[in-house]
């Protein structure tokens, strides 16, 4: 997928393009069809609050009915009608949501800086570790956020205020708005 560098502060804002989401939702009776999903990315079904990924391939845990899929835009036609025969019968749904949501990352040694400004979670290297999926407020508008195995967080949020959310980490990034909250200032 391709990301471009929006802005360079005290941390990389980038936009991730090309990203394919699937809202899957369902019962109880459909943990096994959820479980498919899994299969299919080729990732581990995740545990509440958790993400897992192979490669580009992604599950993140949403709220225990619900999971958020995502592929390479490329790829995400012949999952989407994969998951709905397979969710035929059972009272669960396969939604493609890629145009509905944005997705962004915040890198560098500042990003839980960045992050912390705009949302009310704990951003701390031991109270945000990788494989965490957080659902929150970013500024006024509802996202979520989770972290990679790289380092580098991901947020998505809603299209219609992609614009805002970019705008909130650009401006918490600006170069000289650093706090030190989880790093010493330099000497």
């Amino acid at each position: 997928m391709a990301e471009a560098v929006n802005e360079t502060g005290i941390a990389e804002i980038g936009t991730v393009a090309g990203q394919g989401m699937i809202a899957l939702r369902g019962d109880k009776d459909a943990a096994a069809v959820l479980k498919e999903a899994a299969d299919r990315l080729g990732v581990a079904m995740p545990g509440p609050l958790e993400g897992r990924f192979k490669g580009e391939a992604g599950l993140l845990w949403m709220s225990p009915d619900e999971l958020l899929a995502l592929c390479p835009a490329a790829d995400l036609a012949g999952h989407l009608d994969a998951l709905g025969a397979a969710m035929a019968g059972h009272h669960a749904m396969a939604l493609d949501v890629s145009d509905m949501r944005v997705r962004f990352t915040v890198s560098g040694p500042l990003a839980r800086e960045v992050l912390a400004k705009i949302c009310p979670l704990d951003m701390s290297p031991e109270g945000f570790t990788p494989g965490m999926v957080r659902r929150t407020k970013l500024g006024q508008v509802a996202g979520a956020i989770w972290l990679g195995k790289d380092g580098v967080f991901h947020v998505i949020c809603f299209r219609s205020v992609g614009d805002y959310v970019h705008d909130l980490l650009r401006i918490a990034a600006q170069p000289g708005s650093e706090v030190h909250l989880f790093t010493p200032p330099a000497a």
